[in-house]
């Protein structure tokens, strides 16, 4: 998946490695993550493919840099990709369901602890894409009207990572409260 990011990202504007990081940060890390190491290793791989290309710029004062640019060959390949359905619902990974899962033998404090950090956590990550990434989104939409459409569907998935983070939390309560008075 970290290709079609890849390809997504420079689809906008051509980005060095460290703007795709930036740009990640600032958008996909709330449903896809990526290591610095890995975006490297993937640029280089999508240029060999011939997917995107590079130029080295020259900085005063600074090291030079390499500039990303998405090719057509790229571009055909990110369109048939986001034009292909998906056809089944893929699994996701939940490490705090997992150590519950196998949490009866703890006493009772350990996983109490363990889910009210959580939920903090989680409250956090909702006030975040509550506040700080809905307005990153209308503000880029209204600095730019002809990127409309992006804005529309980046607010989309912003706002499915909210309703998901309002669930958790939800259950995250539910299982507080079960816990406290059953366990």
């Amino acid at each position: 998946m970290l290709k079609y990011i890849l390809l997504g990202g420079l689809n906008y504007i051509p980005l060095t490695g460290y703007q795709i990081k930036q740009f990640m940060g600032n958008s996909t890390t709330h449903f896809w993550y990526a290591q610095t190491s890995q975006i490297y290793r993937t640029l280089d791989q999508l240029e060999k493919e011939a997917l995107v290309a590079s130029e080295i710029q020259e900085q005063h004062d600074k090291p030079d840099r390499r500039l990303y640019h998405i090719t057509q060959k790229g571009r055909d390949e990110l369109r048939s990709w986001l034009e292909t359905p998906l056809t089944e619902i893929e699994p996701s990974k939940d490490t705090l369901l997992l150590k519950l899962f196998f949490s009866a033998q703890l006493d009772k404090e350990t996983i109490l602890t363990q889910l009210r950090l959580q939920r903090a956590l989680h409250k956090k990550q909702l006030q975040v894409l509550a506040e700080e990434t809905k307005a990153m989104i209308d503000s880029q939409a209204q600095e730019n009207p002809a990127i409309k459409r992006d804005a529309m569907m980046w607010d989309i998935t912003r706002r499915l990572g909210e309703l998901g983070e309002e669930t958790y939390l939800r259950w995250l309560d539910e299982t507080i409260q079960r816990i406290e008075s059953e366990f």
